[in-house]
């Protein structure tokens, strides 16, 4: 029998029981749902102690942000599909990519922008994938499409380009640190990178006033924009923006990656790791803004992985310009093709 005492209570009829069973909001809200699956085991609950209190008025205002955001082309969800499959071929993934001729002119734009500095100019998704790789353009394809969903406006004066700079060059120097570590894929780590603050867009579009109070909590404070969000709102982006990641139906690698961000145990891992230092460094050296003022120490087991504080990396990583110009190249990625 499921134990529902987790949920303070809350009866199954609660707004956002109803949706556990599509997106296992449960477990990322604090509620049981009986015996753990195989994965369960390893995500960590929400990091708020009044967690259990959270009041169906939240959990259906949450539940509704999520639903409101656009849903991926047709042609990414069949790429996220294929992914799964283990006997995808590179075939496969160029035959769904040529069926959307927006996407296509939006992917060769990308690889033929002055960052990639191909020998020759690349004029096929076919052509790509021989060039850069299966996993490369997939990925590419996520990260267009995810910058695609993004609103050019919201009222709660949150700066859209420079939430995308900070969040392309997070997802760049993930994608470097990954690089240094045994068993993370670096292409992997840059969609986590590009994807970690997701859930500021959602605050920002669907819960306008309280994100904007939040936001000048963090600023007239000097706290921690996560922080401010929990006072003001009662969750963090980490949650929504882990929540919108399971309705986009990625990995639950990168689904945990995004709700731990922010957490100082994490529950390890190299993705984890590239992604929460990738996130201080890009705030450090001032690439885009988050709308979180507050730097934060690395946690001592991502200093491990990397031989260093976030001065060290930095020295280690050396000229970070390619970066920008990676990330600037990326920003014009979802416009009108």
């Amino acid at each position: 029998m499921a134990d529902n005492s987790a949920a303070g209570g809350y009866a199954a009829g609660c707004p956002l029981a109803r949706h556990i069973k599509r997106w296992d909001f449960e477990r990322r809200l604090g509620y049981s749902s009986g015996e753990p699956s195989a994965t369960s085991s390893r995500r960590q609950p929400i990091l708020l102690d009044d967690m259990n209190q959270i009041s169906p008025e939240l959990a259906k205002k949450l539940t509704l942000a999520v639903e409101k955001m656009p849903a991926f082309p047709k042609s990414v969800q069949k790429i996220l599909e294929l992914t799964r499959n283990m006997d995808c071929e590179p075939k496969h993934l160029v035959q769904v990519i040529e069926k959307d001729p927006v996407m296509t002119v939006k992917i060769l734009r990308v690889l033929n922008s002055a960052y990639y500095n191909l020998p020759s100019k690349i004029t096929s998704v076919n052509h790509s994938v021989v060039f850069l790789g299966f996993n490369t353009i997939k990925n590419l394809v996520l990260g267009i499409a995810s910058v695609g969903v993004l609103p050019k406006h919201n009222d709660a004066g949150f700066d859209i380009q420079q939430y995308l700079l900070h969040s392309l060059t997070t997802a760049g120097i993930a994608k470097l640190l990954a690089a240094k570590l045994a068993g993370a894929d670096p292409m992997d780590c840059y969609i986590a990178g590009l994807l970690h603050d997701f859930g500021k867009v959602v605050f920002a579009q669907f819960m306008p006033d309280e994100f904007s109070r939040a936001l000048q909590k963090s600023r007239n404070e000097n706290i921690s924009l996560h922080v401010a969000e929990r006072q003001v709102i009662g969750v963090d982006h980490t949650v929504v923006g882990s929540m919108l990641a399971e309705k986009w139906q990625f990995s639950p690698v990168l689904v945990d990656c995004i709700r731990n961000h922010h957490s100082r145990e994490g529950g390890g891992g190299g993705m984890w790791a590239s992604v929460y230092a990738a996130n201080q460094i890009s705030k450090v050296m001032a690439f885009g803004d988050s709308g979180n003022p507050c730097i934060e120490a690395l946690p001592q087991a991502v200093s491990n992985s990397f031989g260093g504080d976030i001065d060290a990396i930095i020295v280690s990583l050396g000229d970070m310009s390619k970066i920008v110009e990676e990330a600037q190249a990326f920003s014009h990625a979802g416009d009108d093709a």
